[in-house]
């Protein structure tokens, strides 16, 4: 017995409940109003030094890529129309001209 006695002669230390509550609503007011302020929780990047790369579902992606394929298809189709347009503008105009001049 008087070996045990010699390693526990002091207590443990307590945190008086005084301090101990009144320091642990500030720390959870401190996070509930950084909740309220920090981007991540609706939807926006973090800053930068926390933030990671915006990376887009495949689903998503592959519908982006589908649409922008088809307006360029759709462009290019506009494109081809109103230069076939103008060659047979110029070739009616070219064709009119000879036979005016005669």
């Amino acid at each position: 017995m008087g070996a045990y006695n010699a390693l526990h002669i002091h207590k443990a230390v307590q945190m008086p409940d005084k301090l101990f509550y009144p320091v642990m609503a500030a720390v959870a007011l401190i996070m509930i109003a950084l909740s309220l302020v920090w981007p991540q929780g609706i939807g926006s990047r973090s800053p930068a030094p926390f933030g990671k790369a915006v990376e887009l579902p495949d689903v998503v992606r592959m519908e982006r890529d589908r649409a922008t394929r088809e307006a360029n298809k759709q462009a290019e189709t506009a494109r081809l129309a109103a230069e076939k347009a103008a060659l047979k503008a110029t070739e009616a105009q070219t064709a009119a001209d000879p036979a005016a001049a005669q």
